[in-house]
């Protein structure tokens, strides 16, 4: 009964892992046939497509303020069973989305629950599992997050195939008939691998509702018998009554200000160094952990592979096969870590991460060298302040691309009305030849209340849309080139399966145990909460600018910019960074206040 009652536990908040690496995964599949869609449909622009990806991130910061103090309020257990709700609930909305704003607020609701995930199901771990059960837990939920992410990209992989086969079968028809079976092909694609995700949200919702609260919650309520029942149905009842000891007894008032008060001495200031430094070298490291660029390049690496010269389903296939290594190398991490310690894990995948990045870097240069400039051409052809074209063979001979037919082509169009800019990209090989439209309509965006608001007190960081009412298009940067072969892709691929395992072997899982050890006992809950919102933000902002700086400047720059950063978290980790490994916490504190 009692094993039962622990297998059922650690099943159920495998399932809050797995649903945090969907939320984190989940977009990577979706996202070339929402690009495709969307923008045609509801002429969304690069930056709201990336605000899209980007939601999921931005949701799990917002939670993540107030995750600990809900999780205090209504309990560990009804904490899960909301972010399981919230989650359940965000798949409708976004598959049935017919338009931005409900699509937005879908992923924002994915972020919002993933947020709360993260905090509350390892926090419900940690006070339910005896302490040699612990690390498996915490094991467990890093591995089925992973698994998670594998999950979402099979379901990206399997849709990809009905895409490419729905696109085979349209071939004998006419142009428009054809162009119409792709879109609601592909239409039909990103809103199905949306669907597959209500399953493990209702299995974790339902679930959460069946498990006992957190025995350690429950006495800090003053419901003894009730902890005790909690504790008794994963436990002998001895070890149970031992237990409950001792969480009464860390629960009793510390008289640590007291004695400090009779002998004189005063507390440390929270400024003092044993509390600053560690404070600052976590906020660092975790900040450096998401400038790496992996959230990015988990939820683009689709869009990444099929710019490098992957088709559709290969480059699928190629997600697949990096979500599943991420999840093999955490495997090995997990064995590794106490045998080798954090740092030298830090530093071997950080090491691997910079050449990989280099490498990627390199390879998308070589490529990018052979575009071609066309914006005289384009701009040219504007009309009225906007531009429509396809990519077909008569645009294709102006640009003087005429073989395109034997050797694909890739336009890649940058453009402004005023402070408001956008990015769009054609290939020749799409069997539907999207139209290219460029209007304001599609890239000056509306007002905001927040926007009045902030112009109110001149502080307004965003660009005013009366700025951009009357600005005359202006085509910013126009590139024609051939897309790179296969083997440049599979080149880039193989870049892309070192930068996954190096993550996945060091910053992935020593990263929240530094966090954990690192951090003073006075300052943790509060010390973690800053570090993990920095964190958090970094990741949102690299998300949110992803699309327009590829667009404007290439993945190149992208790729090298995140090798800089990745440098630094190498000597970061080099050289201030002590090694916790077989240390006490006070043993770690003690070294900082030296």
């Amino acid at each position: 009964m009692q094993a039962r009652a622990m297998g059922f536990l650690l099943f159920i908040a495998g399932m809050g892992g797995l649903l945090y690496g969907i939320d984190v995964g989940i977009i990577a599949g979706a996202l070339p046939y929402l690009e495709s869609t969307a923008s045609v449909a509801w002429r969304l622009s690069a930056q709201q497509l990336s605000f899209i990806v980007a939601a999921v991130l931005l949701g799990s910061v917002l939670s993540s303020l107030f995750a600990g103090a809900l999780a205090d309020w209504i309990g560990r257990r009804w904490a899960m069973v909301l972010s399981g709700v919230l989650f359940t609930l965000s798949i409708p909305l976004i598959a049935l989305a017919d338009g931005y704003i409900p699509l937005l607020l879908g992923r924002l609701l994915q972020g919002v629950s993933g947020g709360l995930i993260g905090v509350i199901v390892p926090l419900y771990l940690a006070e339910c599992l005896h302490a040699r059960q612990r690390g498996r837990g915490a094991a467990l939920f890093q591995l089925l997050l992973t698994i998670g992410l594998v999950a979402a990209a099979v379901i990206g992989l399997m849709q990809a195939n009905s895409v490419e086969s729905a696109t085979a079968a349209a071939q004998h028809l006419a142009e428009s008939e054809r162009t119409a079976a792709v879109f609601a092909a592909k239409d039909h694609a990103w809103r199905s691998i949306f669907w597959w995700c209500l399953t493990p949200g209702l299995i974790f919702t339902l679930g959460a509702l069946l498990l006992a609260e957190s025995p350690r919650w429950l006495a800090r309520r003053g419901r003894i018998e009730e902890a005790r029942t909690a504790l008794l149905r994963t436990r002998p009842a001895d070890e149970a009554e031992a237990e409950l000891r001792e969480i009464q007894q860390a629960l009793a008032p510390d008289t640590s200000t007291a004695n400090a008060a009779v002998t004189g001495r005063a507390a440390d200031p929270l400024i003092s160094r044993r509390y600053m430094l560690p404070f600052l070298l976590a906020c660092l490291i975790l900040a450096l952990n998401q400038a790496t660029g992996i959230n990015s390049v988990l939820a683009y690496v689709v869009n990444i592979l099929n710019q490098a010269g992957l088709p559709g389903a290969t480059a699928n296939a190629g997600d697949v096969a990096l979500k599943v290594l991420n999840a093999l190398m955490t495997i090995v991490a997990v064995v590794l870590v106490d045998r080798k310690g954090r740092k030298f894990l830090l530093m071997l995948g950080t090491g691997c991460i910079v050449t990989a990045l280099l490498a990627a870097g390199l390879l998308f240069r070589s490529a990018e060298a052979e575009q071609r400039d066309v914006r005289p051409m384009l701009q040219a052809q504007i009309q009225s302040d906007s531009l429509s074209l396809r990519l077909d063979a008569a645009t294709l001979q102006s640009f003087g691309a005429a073989n395109a037919a034997q050797a694909p082509v890739q336009l890649t169009v940058a453009y402004s009305y005023g402070p408001f800019t956008n990015v769009q990209t054609r290939r020749s090989d799409d069997a539907a030849l999207p139209l290219l439209h460029l209007s304001r309509e599609d890239t000056v965006q509306a007002d905001s209340v927040i926007g009045v608001f902030f112009r109110k007190l001149h502080l307004n960081p965003f660009a005013d849309p009366a700025e951009g009412l009357n600005a005359p298009l202006r085509i910013e940067r126009a590139d024609i080139a051939a897309v790179p072969s296969t083997s440049h892709g599979w080149q880039v691929a193989l870049a892309m399966c070192l930068f996954v395992a190096g993550f996945a072997v060091g910053p992935g899982v020593c990263v929240w145990l530094a966090l954990s050890e690192l951090m003073p006992t006075r300052i943790r809950s509060n010390g973690m909460s800053i570090a993990l919102l920095i964190n958090q933000f970094v990741s949102t902002m690299i998300a949110a600018t992803f699309l327009p700086t590829v667009g404007q400047y290439g993945y190149a720059t992208m790729f090298f910019w995140w090798a800089g950063s990745t440098l630094l978290y190498f000597l970061t980790a080099a050289f201030l960074l002590p090694e916790t490994k077989g240390k006490t916490l006070e043993e770690i504190e003690a070294r900082f206040a030296r």
